[in-house]
């Protein structure tokens, strides 16, 4: 091995993976306990974190992430479980294709309490434990993050919090050893075209449509992304903080 590799080893440690019940919160468990990390998988739907558990070994936890409480119950079932935190995935997100003449108050707090809110909650109830083990945290964005896309405006500016929040906690955070980074994806397999409201008989096309736009000619794989979460996550990444990694197969430089 060359001297300096990053080294993806997790054996002896906990790591906690919001959304883990499909798409790339799947894909990130399993690659996380094929590197030896004791993993509690998160979400909402009981049988969907199973067929994850089944692939994989991990802990499972259903639970609303915008339910009173639910960052402390998330962090302390890791805990009671593994003994210790040493890394956390916030995953967990909505789209909502909220064109501006059909916003509402309540969806537009719904998208925030999920995507922003939620892992900010998590982060603070982890934070006591990341501090022990110098831990790591690892936020999900998009490619539409930093970058405009009409008919979403609120989504990405939900993806846009999520990146300065990272900035941000790792300045506040490197004192304490513990690094903070984001994982920007473009459009990647998942359910979340269906689960934001397109007609079914309409994904493919949608689907066509982004893969056209993207320099590679294709949408990402769950597995693809994952990849690189582990490796910012990683306790050999000692140097990295404060970063958002675009894996969009190109879509950013065009």
């Amino acid at each position: 091995m060359n001297e300096g590799a990053v080294v993806v080893d997790f054996t002896g440690r906990g790591v906690i993976v919001t959304g883990a019940g499909s798409g790339i919160g799947r894909a990130a468990a399993r690659q996380f306990a094929a590197a030896g990390a004791a993993v509690l998988a998160v979400g909402r739907r009981t049988e969907a974190l199973r067929e994850t558990a089944e692939s994989c070994g991990a802990e499972i936890l259903s639970v609303d992430l915008r339910a009173e409480g639910a960052a402390a119950q998330v962090v302390d079932a890791a805990v009671e479980r593994f003994g210790r935190v040493d890394a956390l995935v916030n995953n967990a997100g909505a789209l909502d294709l909220m064109p501006l003449a059909d916003v509402s108050a309540e969806r537009i707090e719904a998208l925030f309490a999920l995507n922003v809110t939620a892992p900010s909650l998590l982060a603070q109830a982890a934070l006591p434990h990341l501090r022990s083990t110098q831990g790591a945290i690892v936020n999900i964005s998009s490619t539409f993050g930093h970058r405009p896309i009409a008919g979403a405006a609120h989504y990405a500016a939900t993806k846009a919090a999520i990146e300065q929040l990272t900035r941000s906690w790792a300045l506040e955070l490197a004192p304490d050893g513990i690094r903070v980074n984001a994982v920007a994806p473009g459009p990647t397999e998942s359910e979340a075209l269906v689960a934001a409201g397109v007609p079914t008989h309409l994904v493919d096309q949608v689907k066509a449509e982004e893969a056209a736009r993207i320099p590679f000619g294709r949408r990402g794989t769950p597995d693809e992304v994952a990849r690189w979460i582990v490796h910012l996550a990683a306790p050999a990444s000692t140097w990295l903080t404060g970063q958002i990694l675009s894996v969009d197969g190109g879509l950013e430089l065009v």
